[in-house]
Protein backbone atom coordinates (compact mmCIF):
# COMPACT_ATOMS: atom_id res chain seq x y z
CA UNK A 1 0.00 0.00 0.00
CA UNK A 2 1.27 3.71 -0.86
CA UNK A 3 -0.03 6.81 1.40
CA UNK A 4 -1.14 8.85 -1.69
CA UNK A 5 -3.49 11.21 -3.39
CA UNK A 6 -5.49 12.06 -6.35
CA UNK A 7 -7.44 14.57 -7.86
CA UNK A 8 -8.41 16.85 -10.99
CA UNK A 9 -8.28 20.78 -12.18
CA UNK A 10 -11.45 20.92 -14.76
CA UNK A 11 -14.41 22.50 -13.54
CA UNK A 12 -16.36 19.53 -12.25
CA UNK A 13 -13.47 18.21 -10.61
CA UNK A 14 -11.38 14.98 -12.57
CA UNK A 15 -8.72 12.75 -11.77
CA UNK A 16 -5.91 13.34 -14.87
CA UNK A 17 -3.99 11.30 -17.09
CA UNK A 18 -0.25 11.83 -16.70
CA UNK A 19 1.91 15.36 -16.71
CA UNK A 20 1.91 16.98 -19.90
CA UNK A 21 5.86 17.08 -18.66
CA UNK A 22 6.36 13.31 -19.15
CA UNK A 23 9.06 12.74 -21.82
CA UNK A 24 10.03 9.30 -23.19
CA UNK A 25 8.06 6.37 -22.80
CA UNK A 26 9.36 3.39 -20.27
CA UNK A 27 11.52 0.46 -21.48
CA UNK A 28 8.75 -1.87 -23.61
CA UNK A 29 7.24 -4.71 -21.09
CA UNK A 30 7.98 -8.22 -22.13
CA UNK A 31 5.78 -9.78 -24.47
CA UNK A 32 2.22 -10.90 -22.84
CA UNK A 33 -0.82 -12.12 -23.91
CA UNK A 34 -3.01 -9.16 -24.95
CA UNK A 35 -6.33 -8.88 -22.90
CA UNK A 36 -8.38 -8.07 -25.82
CA UNK A 37 -7.44 -10.03 -28.68
CA UNK A 38 -7.73 -6.22 -30.94
CA UNK A 39 -8.04 -5.97 -35.00
CA UNK A 40 -4.78 -3.64 -35.52
CA UNK A 41 -6.60 -1.95 -38.28
CA UNK A 42 -9.46 -0.78 -35.44
CA UNK A 43 -6.90 0.58 -33.21
CA UNK A 44 -6.67 4.87 -33.98
CA UNK A 45 -3.37 6.25 -35.30
CA UNK A 46 -4.86 9.63 -35.62
CA UNK A 47 -6.69 12.66 -33.08
CA UNK A 48 -9.86 12.68 -35.29
CA UNK A 49 -10.09 9.02 -34.92
CA UNK A 50 -9.13 8.32 -31.50
CA UNK A 51 -11.65 10.81 -30.39
CA UNK A 52 -14.62 8.94 -32.25
CA UNK A 53 -13.40 5.99 -30.68
CA UNK A 54 -13.24 7.97 -26.60
CA UNK A 55 -16.72 8.62 -27.60
CA UNK A 56 -17.77 5.02 -28.25
CA UNK A 57 -16.12 3.97 -24.78
CA UNK A 58 -16.68 6.85 -22.39
CA UNK A 59 -19.38 6.74 -19.75
CA UNK A 60 -22.78 7.91 -19.84
CA UNK A 61 -25.12 8.19 -16.87
CA UNK A 62 -26.74 5.08 -17.10
CA UNK A 63 -23.48 3.78 -16.53
CA UNK A 64 -23.37 4.38 -13.43
CA UNK A 65 -27.29 3.76 -12.42
CA UNK A 66 -30.74 5.17 -12.67
CA UNK A 67 -30.03 7.87 -9.86
CA UNK A 68 -27.25 9.59 -12.11
CA UNK A 69 -27.60 12.20 -14.58
CA UNK A 70 -25.91 14.25 -16.82
CA UNK A 71 -23.15 17.23 -14.79
CA UNK A 72 -22.72 20.79 -15.84
CA UNK A 73 -20.69 21.09 -17.79
CA UNK A 74 -20.99 17.70 -19.06
CA UNK A 75 -17.75 17.11 -20.95
CA UNK A 76 -14.25 18.98 -21.19
CA UNK A 77 -12.86 20.76 -23.94
CA UNK A 78 -11.12 17.97 -26.09
CA UNK A 79 -7.92 20.58 -26.31
CA UNK A 80 -7.16 20.20 -22.97
CA UNK A 81 -6.50 18.05 -19.96
CA UNK A 82 -5.75 18.42 -16.47
CA UNK A 83 -2.35 18.56 -15.30
CA UNK A 84 -0.56 18.26 -11.50
CA UNK A 85 1.42 21.61 -11.36
CA UNK A 86 4.71 21.50 -8.54
CA UNK A 87 2.59 23.72 -6.61
CA UNK A 88 0.09 20.55 -6.29
CA UNK A 89 -2.92 22.60 -7.90
CA UNK A 90 -4.55 21.03 -10.79
CA UNK A 91 -4.38 23.30 -13.93
CA UNK A 92 -6.08 22.83 -17.78
CA UNK A 93 -3.35 22.43 -19.99
CA UNK A 94 -2.69 21.13 -23.86
CA UNK A 95 -2.51 17.38 -23.78
CA UNK A 96 0.94 16.08 -24.57
CA UNK A 97 2.36 14.74 -27.25
CA UNK A 98 1.69 11.04 -27.04
CA UNK A 99 -1.79 11.64 -26.49
CA UNK A 100 -4.19 11.02 -29.30
CA UNK A 101 -6.95 11.86 -28.00
CA UNK A 102 -8.35 12.73 -23.97
CA UNK A 103 -12.29 13.39 -22.65
CA UNK A 104 -14.09 13.88 -19.47
CA UNK A 105 -16.99 13.57 -18.49
CA UNK A 106 -18.99 15.14 -15.30
CA UNK A 107 -22.28 13.38 -13.99
CA UNK A 108 -24.13 14.19 -10.68
CA UNK A 109 -26.22 12.30 -8.01
CA UNK A 110 -28.57 15.10 -6.97
CA UNK A 111 -29.43 15.81 -4.01
CA UNK A 112 -31.93 14.17 -2.09
CA UNK A 113 -33.59 12.24 0.97
CA UNK A 114 -30.81 13.71 3.34
CA UNK A 115 -27.68 13.01 1.20
CA UNK A 116 -25.63 16.11 -0.85
CA UNK A 117 -25.15 15.64 -4.40
CA UNK A 118 -22.33 13.50 -5.45
CA UNK A 119 -20.10 14.14 -8.29
CA UNK A 120 -18.72 12.00 -10.73
CA UNK A 121 -16.05 12.08 -13.07
CA UNK A 122 -15.41 9.42 -16.48
CA UNK A 123 -12.13 10.32 -18.43
CA UNK A 124 -10.55 8.12 -21.11
CA UNK A 125 -7.49 8.76 -22.69
CA UNK A 126 -6.17 7.10 -26.22
CA UNK A 127 -2.15 7.05 -26.10
CA UNK A 128 -0.11 7.02 -28.82
CA UNK A 129 1.43 3.43 -27.74
CA UNK A 130 0.80 1.28 -25.11
CA UNK A 131 4.31 2.08 -23.56
CA UNK A 132 2.54 5.87 -23.42
CA UNK A 133 -0.05 4.23 -21.64
CA UNK A 134 2.06 2.63 -18.74
CA UNK A 135 3.76 5.47 -18.26
CA UNK A 136 0.61 7.46 -17.41
CA UNK A 137 -0.11 4.44 -15.00
CA UNK A 138 3.99 5.39 -13.45
CA UNK A 139 3.66 8.90 -13.71
CA UNK A 140 -0.12 8.73 -11.97
CA UNK A 141 1.81 6.91 -8.89
CA UNK A 142 4.42 9.60 -8.89
CA UNK A 143 1.83 12.30 -8.07
CA UNK A 144 0.22 10.65 -5.73
CA UNK A 145 3.76 10.69 -3.67
CA UNK A 146 5.23 14.06 -4.56
CA UNK A 147 1.72 15.75 -3.37
CA UNK A 148 -0.04 14.58 0.08
CA UNK A 149 -2.65 16.79 -0.58
CA UNK A 150 -4.06 18.92 -3.83
CA UNK A 151 -6.20 21.51 -4.70
CA UNK A 152 -8.29 20.98 -7.57
CA UNK A 153 -9.95 23.82 -7.92
CA UNK A 154 -10.85 26.96 -5.24
CA UNK A 155 -12.08 25.64 -2.17
CA UNK A 156 -12.08 21.88 -3.25
CA UNK A 157 -9.34 19.46 -1.90
CA UNK A 158 -8.40 16.15 -2.09
CA UNK A 159 -6.00 14.29 0.68
CA UNK A 160 -5.04 11.19 3.13
CA UNK A 161 -5.16 8.97 0.50
CA UNK A 162 -4.01 4.98 0.16
CA UNK A 163 -3.58 3.64 -3.49
CA UNK A 164 -2.96 0.01 -4.55
CA UNK A 165 -2.16 -1.23 -7.98
CA UNK A 166 -2.80 -3.87 -9.39
CA UNK A 167 -1.50 -5.78 -12.37
CA UNK A 168 -3.36 -8.13 -14.46
CA UNK A 169 -3.34 -11.74 -12.78
CA UNK A 170 -2.85 -10.13 -9.32
CA UNK A 171 -7.18 -10.60 -8.20
CA UNK A 172 -8.11 -9.25 -11.45
CA UNK A 173 -8.07 -9.80 -14.96
CA UNK A 174 -10.17 -7.10 -15.96
CA UNK A 175 -7.03 -4.99 -17.33
CA UNK A 176 -3.20 -5.14 -17.79
CA UNK A 177 -2.77 -2.51 -14.70
CA UNK A 178 -5.14 -0.73 -12.41
CA UNK A 179 -5.12 1.75 -9.84
CA UNK A 180 -7.04 2.56 -7.04
CA UNK A 181 -6.84 5.02 -4.51
CA UNK A 182 -8.98 5.95 -1.84
CA UNK A 183 -9.10 9.07 0.74
CA UNK A 184 -11.27 12.30 2.11
CA UNK A 185 -12.74 15.06 0.20
CA UNK A 186 -12.90 18.72 1.20
CA UNK A 187 -15.73 21.12 -0.73
CA UNK A 188 -16.41 24.13 1.08
CA UNK A 189 -19.63 24.83 -0.67
CA UNK A 190 -21.32 21.28 0.38
CA UNK A 191 -20.64 22.36 3.90
CA UNK A 192 -16.06 21.16 4.36
CA UNK A 193 -16.27 17.60 4.40
CA UNK A 194 -14.39 15.50 4.98
CA UNK A 195 -16.31 13.03 2.88
CA UNK A 196 -15.16 9.98 1.00
CA UNK A 197 -13.12 10.02 -2.37
CA UNK A 198 -12.35 7.02 -4.44
CA UNK A 199 -10.53 7.20 -8.03
CA UNK A 200 -9.99 3.87 -9.71
CA UNK A 201 -7.77 3.96 -12.78
CA UNK A 202 -6.84 1.18 -15.67
CA UNK A 203 -4.36 0.42 -18.43
CA UNK A 204 -5.36 -2.25 -21.54
CA UNK A 205 -3.54 -1.75 -23.95
CA UNK A 206 -3.10 2.16 -25.51
CA UNK A 207 -6.26 3.33 -23.45
CA UNK A 208 -6.43 4.22 -19.93
CA UNK A 209 -9.31 4.63 -18.41
CA UNK A 210 -10.51 6.15 -15.15
CA UNK A 211 -13.69 7.22 -12.75
CA UNK A 212 -13.84 9.19 -9.78
CA UNK A 213 -16.50 10.04 -7.20
CA UNK A 214 -16.48 12.61 -4.56
CA UNK A 215 -18.79 11.95 -1.82
CA UNK A 216 -21.19 14.40 0.06
CA UNK A 217 -22.96 14.38 3.37
CA UNK A 218 -24.60 10.67 3.92
CA UNK A 219 -22.59 9.31 1.00
CA UNK A 220 -20.70 5.81 2.71
CA UNK A 221 -17.27 4.56 0.53
CA UNK A 222 -19.10 1.30 0.02
CA UNK A 223 -21.85 3.16 -2.30
CA UNK A 224 -19.47 5.44 -4.04
CA UNK A 225 -17.07 2.79 -4.89
CA UNK A 226 -20.07 0.63 -6.36
CA UNK A 227 -21.34 3.30 -9.21
CA UNK A 228 -17.57 3.21 -10.00
CA UNK A 229 -16.82 0.26 -10.38
CA UNK A 230 -19.80 -0.20 -12.18
CA UNK A 231 -19.33 2.92 -14.81
CA UNK A 232 -15.91 1.67 -14.72
CA UNK A 233 -17.19 -2.54 -15.89
CA UNK A 234 -18.78 -0.63 -18.75
CA UNK A 235 -16.48 1.45 -20.13
CA UNK A 236 -14.15 -1.95 -20.52
CA UNK A 237 -17.13 -3.46 -22.36
CA UNK A 238 -17.48 -0.69 -24.68
CA UNK A 239 -13.70 -0.86 -25.01
CA UNK A 240 -13.39 -4.44 -25.74
CA UNK A 241 -16.45 -4.19 -28.54
CA UNK A 242 -15.16 -1.65 -30.26
CA UNK A 243 -11.68 -2.54 -30.70
CA UNK A 244 -11.96 -6.52 -31.00
CA UNK A 245 -11.29 -8.31 -33.57
CA UNK A 246 -14.84 -9.01 -35.63
CA UNK A 247 -15.69 -12.89 -36.29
Amino acid sequence: MLAACAGGGTPAGSRSSASATAGTAPAPAPTETALIDADPARLPTTRAKALGLVREVIAEPDAFGPAVVAGSPYESDPATWPVLGTDCVWQQRKPAAHVLATLSRYFEVPAADGKGPLRLTAVVTVHRTRDHARWEMAESVEETMRCPTQQLRQGEFIGSMIASSLARGESQETAEDVLFEAGQYRNEELGGGPYPYSWYLSQTLQFTLAVTGKGAKGWSEDEIDALTNQAHSTMLQNLETAVEKQS
